[in-house]
């Protein structure tokens, strides 16, 4: 697996990271723990070696997923990017855990990171990030904090997660940002228009999340009776009614430019975010081998300029429809510029 460089620190991951939330959490019943190790396993044996997680994903059970997975393994064989920032509580009986608002004051971060690294089975993190702004906690009271961990080397480098261009800037001037990540695919370009200009501006890296739509890129979701009832993208606007139907023909017209160049709407959609800039890192999710060795060839795909000009044409005249988040959620996104 060729390699990428985030930020201007020098964090060397692979080109395609593997983001492992869905083996835990938000897509339906949780995968079977030892199939979900052979995937991780997978991922080494091929190169993918930064993987994305997160107190929240379970909440905990994904971060000691990937703990296991690491046991009999060196440590420096996995870069580990996995973020903090949620409270959560459970509903009495312990059978359902759900998040319960943000918290990044000083406190929670020290209460969090030791978490983690237990979980984890790790003495340090190498890429810890904030997962969403805290609106009640100065971001550079987050930032001297996250510092403090970095000097005790507990951290290696420090990131955020759906936060502005303003935000990134107070950020980076307290310590250097290594990363940012955020949605981006090409259902998706919302950060284009500030945040990827300042992170370029700063030397910043990117890593998009959710690169194939949550699965929709893929082709393979139909329509909403495809996903498990307790899916999280059945709350998904993009996913609802007529929505589906319309943003459907984004995946139509993505597979016949890839079946002109043998490749599918997956590695298309992959491959064109590797397109957009050497300092992006895409971190795919998946619970099966068979997808993941679908995706790592992305990274091989050689599409002519004319291919790129098409998707380009095709980008600036197909609207999606629907938000990208309920309503709910969206509050939860920083859009402090």
């Amino acid at each position: 697996m060729k390699k990428r460089i985030l930020g201007k620190k020098g964090l060397e991951v692979s080109a395609l990271g593997l983001g492992c939330m869905g083996m835990s959490w938000a897509y339906g019943r949780p995968s079977d723990e030892a199939e979900s190790i052979k995937v991780l396993h997978h991922a080494l044996d091929i190169g993918i070696n930064f993987w994305d997680t997160a107190e929240i994903y379970g909440p905990l059970t994904n971060e000691t997923l990937l703990g296991k997975a690491l046991k009999n393994k060196s440590r420096d064989q996995v870069i580990i990017a996995t973020k903090f920032g949620f409270t959560w509580k459970d509903n009495n009986d312990n059978t359902e855990i759900r998040p319960n608002g943000m918290d990044s004051s000083p406190a929670h971060i020290k209460e969090s990171i030791e978490g983690s690294l237990k979980r984890l089975g790790t003495d340090y993190i190498d890429l810890y990030y904030q997962h969403r702004l805290d609106s009640n906690t100065p971001i550079e009271d987050t930032m001297h904090t996250l510092a403090e961990l970095v000097k005790a080397g507990k951290v290696r480098h420090i990131g955020l997660s759906e936060v502005s261009a303003n935000t990134i800037r107070r950020a980076h001037a307290i310590h250097p940002l290594t990363a940012v990540q955020s949605e981006y695919s090409l259902w998706d370009r919302g950060v284009e228009e500030s945040v990827l200009p300042t992170l370029r501006e700063l030397g910043i890296g990117f890593v998009p999340f959710s690169p194939i739509g949550r699965g929709f890129l893929t082709g393979k979701i139909t329509n909403l009776s495809d996903l498990d009832k307790n899916d999280f993208r059945q709350t998904l606007p993009r996913f609802q009614g007529d929505n589906f139907e319309h943003n459907i023909n984004l995946v139509k017209l993505i597979s016949k430019i890839g079946e002109k160049h043998a490749a599918t709407p997956v590695q298309i959609a992959l491959a064109w975010l590797l397109h957009q800039g050497k300092d992006i890192v895409p971190i795919p999710g998946t619970r099966h081998i068979l997808y993941l060795d679908e995706n790592a060839k992305a990274v091989d795909v050689q599409l002519p300029d004319t291919a790129w000009r098409e998707i380009s044409d095709l980008l600036s005249t197909f609207r999606i429809e629907g938000a990208r988040y309920p309503e709910s959620v969206l509050k939860m996104v920083d859009k402090s510029d």
